[in-house]
């Protein structure tokens, strides 16, 4: 008995040897003990979204995950299926021999390509492009959420999803509401807003590509936010255009937070950027006209819409805007849109102006208050200037118009190259807003700016 048990640890030692070799460090050795060959052959088989997260073990995985072989592969098996979409100067690139590039150009040419396909699939879902706005028609229809990443003072960040978002004429408007999820008010140090979206062409994981298209400083924002309106519950406050945060009424607590963004290279701003810098917009060089020097801008269109967050209040376009040079002053030019002296260019609105909203159980609506968006085109009918803002109704004691007996009010919207002033009266028996003045006031600057002019 005693010789019998003296053999079964010399078993036991031999046994736990074996399973020493196929300890973790073990096998890692033995994987990087294989050839690259027999490596990449047993990686050829993995997608590229498993491709990518290989890269990330360690500096042996990351050179051969980036194997022009493998994405050669790839790019030929998941992307010459869609021929609508493929570039034929492409293909015959990934035609060549792989020796003929550098290592990871396949890789760069496979989601170069797969970001092609995806840009003509939005161009056709967009449709056509709006004789009003000069933008596409039917943007909801972009495959793309936006997420809103809060990072408060001690550095702890919290990611949301949108819980709601409307799509009107001209602009989107995006709405979070995280609950316990949000720090206080006054503990916001960083707000980002990003695109996200998903790779199309990749299955079956697809990664996600994110663009920044908004890195906001609270500590600087909050030294000229203004509160635009309050009820019962919430307060409303403007970072800057844009951007609002409802708060609850005496408490830090945040309810929601509100971006209203404007069509114009929303695809571009959604898509085109990184994780960590926004689309940069390339310089074009704008045809220069000036048939009548005596004119500062002219042949000009506006489109403008006023909204909130559950209907359509107003929508207008209006041509044939100019501003003459002696009309030009304190660095303005003056576009008159709707005169109060016109009473034909008087525009009702069809409802009242609130800005609803809604907050997991809660909801209510800020009276005199909505969204306004707006359009200025150029003489060729391309976007000049495009704001989406909420703006504030304010009582004004003395009436500019005395052809309407009721209350006037005074909304007023202002960035750095652009002002708009809107004047409406609030016709009591007919319960009703009528629009009887709209002015744009263009900086000087921004038009020399952008037409290379000195005016």
């Amino acid at each position: 008995m005693a010789a019998s048990k003296g053999v079964v640890p010399g078993r036991a030692l031999r046994t736990s040897k074996r399973a020493d070799k196929s300890s973790p460090a073990s096998t890692q050795r033995f994987m990087e003990r294989l050839p690259s060959e027999i490596l990449i052959k047993i990686l050829s088989y993995l997608d590229a979204s498993t491709l990518c997260s290989i890269s990330h073990i360690n500096k042996l995985f990351y050179q051969l995950a980036n194997s022009n072989a493998l994405w050669r592969k790839l790019y030929i098996a998941d992307l010459s299926k869609n021929k609508k979409c493929m570039d034929k100067s492409l293909l015959r690139m990934a035609t060549m021999e792989v020796q003929d590039r550098a290592e990871g150009y396949y890789k760069r040419l496979y989601f170069k390509t797969v970001a092609e396909c995806d840009m003509i699939k939005w161009t056709k879902r967009l449709g056509l492009i709006s004789i009003h706005t000069g933008l596409p028609s039917q943007t909801e229809n972009l495959n793309v959420t936006w997420e809103l990443t809060v990072m408060d003072k001690s550095g702890r960040e919290s990611t949301l999803e949108q819980s709601r978002s409307q799509f009107t004429e001209t602009s989107v408007t995006l709405c979070w509401s995280g609950g316990d999820r949000l720090p206080d008010y006054q503990q916001i140090s960083i707000l980002q807003l990003y695109g996200v979206r998903r790779l199309a062409c990749v299955s079956p994981k697809r990664p996600v590509c994110m663009s920044l298209m908004a890195k906001l400083d609270m500590q600087t924002l909050t030294k000229n936010m203004q509160v635009i309106g309050q009820d019962r519950l919430v307060q409303l406050k403007l970072l800057q255009p844009g951007i609002i945060i409802g708060v609850w009424r005496d408490q830090c607590s945040v309810a929601f937070i509100m971006f209203t963004l404007h069509f114009h290279k929303l695809v571009e701003r959604s898509t085109q950027g990184s994780s960590v810098c926004s689309y940069v917009e390339p310089v074009v060089q704008p045809p220069f006209c000036d048939i009548d020097p005596e004119y500062g801008l002219h042949g000009y269109q506006l489109h403008i819409v006023l909204h909130n967050t559950v209907c359509e209040l107003m929508s207008g376009s209006f041509s044939q805007l100019f501003c003459r040079r002696t009309q030009i002053s304190d660095g303005l030019i003056q576009l008159t849109v709707i005169s109060s002296a016109n009473l034909s260019q008087h525009t009702p609105l069809s409802g009242d102006i609130t800005l609803p909203w809604r907050c997991e159980a809660l909801q209510g609506t800020v009276e005199n208050c909505c969204i306004m968006s707006l359009t200025l085109l150029d003489e060729f009918r391309k976007p000049f200037k495009c704001v989406t803002s909420p703006v504030s109704a304010e009582l004004e004691r003395t009436p500019v118009c005395y052809d309407y007996d009721g209350e006037h009010y005074l909304m007023h919207y202002q960035d750095s190259d652009i002002q708009v002033k809107m004047r409406l009266v609030w016709m009591n028996e007919q319960k009703q807003f009528i629009l009887i003045s709209l002015v744009v006031y263009v900086s000087v600057c921004y038009v020399n700016k952008y037409f290379s002019r000195d005016y």
